[in-house]
């Protein structure tokens, strides 16, 4: 997994919109990139409505906030209009920026192994450093703790 001090390397994704969504275009802006494992799911539902609820603080921050999970465009852009998100969510169908994050991983759930996307938040500051991370999040309390963070790196 990419730790605090990493350099996050470019990447392109297409958005809900099918629209390119690249590194370099939005470099120099404080990112919050937060990786789910599937939409229209419980945990991932109630932490893309409240990156939804807190959209306006993480704007007043100088921030972008970007969903990204394996889901096609397609499905994201149901979830979307499913939920009245606001936040962009980006399609890695080839699990290519998970792979690079290191946030791809073995799981287990109830008795069974498999690979898939661990809950994950990094906050990458306008040089395209990681600035902070958080692992196996816990839906719970997260939106806040990212936005306290980012406050205090901002200071």
């Amino acid at each position: 997994m990419l730790e605090v001090g990493s350099w996050v390397s470019d990447f392109c994704l297409p958005n809900q919109d099918e629209e390119e969504i690249c590194l370099r275009d939005i470099k120099g802006r404080w990112i919050v990139l937060y990786f789910y494992p599937k939409d229209n799911t419980p945990g991932c539902t109630t932490e893309a409505c409240d990156f939804t609820a807190a959209l306006p603080d993480f704007e007043g921050l100088e921030a972008i906030v970007l969903g990204v999970s394996p889901d096609s465009p397609a499905k994201h852009r149901n979830f979307i209009e499913k939920k009245a998100l606001k936040i962009t969510l980006l399609s890695d169908e080839d699990k290519s920026l998970c792979h690079a994050f290191g946030v791809w991983q073995l799981k287990k759930f109830m008795g069974k192994e498999y690979m898939g996307v661990v809950r994950s938040t990094f906050i990458i500051n306008p040089e395209g450093k990681v600035a902070a991370v958080w692992n196996n999040v816990k839906v719970k309390g997260h939106i806040d703790e990212v936005k306290n963070k980012l406050s205090a790196l901002k200071a």
